[in-house]
């Protein structure tokens, strides 16, 4: 589905080096709407910034993890509350509890690169 789905980037970085940041902005090019997640960070990429995933009200069709395994556990309530369609989980975010605890609630998890997935028209 080209374009036109609501991304949340959970663990948002604003240095252009990194790879959420780099995800942020191939979304935006994919004209995907995108929503960065960041308890400190005020704007990423000319895009408000939430703290965190309980702030967002609307439809989510894909949750992508920029996070470490261990904080992703403190979330995963938030992660369920959220709904979205799918959870990707890039590379160094995957955990066997969380991904089980997700399709157990409904929610369909992917381990693959955001980025990869963008250039290869998978997404």
């Amino acid at each position: 589905m080209p374009g036109n789905e609501t991304v949340v980037v959970l663990g948002a970085n604003p240095k252009p080096e990194r790879y959420s940041n780099k995800a942020i902005r191939s979304l935006l090019e994919h004209g995907h709407r995108v929503i960065p997640v960041h308890p400190l960070i005020r704007e990423i990429a000319g895009l408000p910034v939430v703290k965190n995933l309980s702030q967002i009200q609307e439809r989510v069709n894909t949750l992508t993890l920029y996070i470490n395994p261990e904080k992703g556990q403190e979330l995963l309530n938030d992660m369920v509350d959220l709904r979205p369609d799918r959870v990707i989980m890039n590379p160094g975010t995957e955990s066997d509890d969380i991904e089980a605890h997700l399709i157990a609630n409904g929610i369909s998890v992917i381990r693959a690169c955001t980025l990869v997935l963008l250039r290869t028209g998978q997404f």
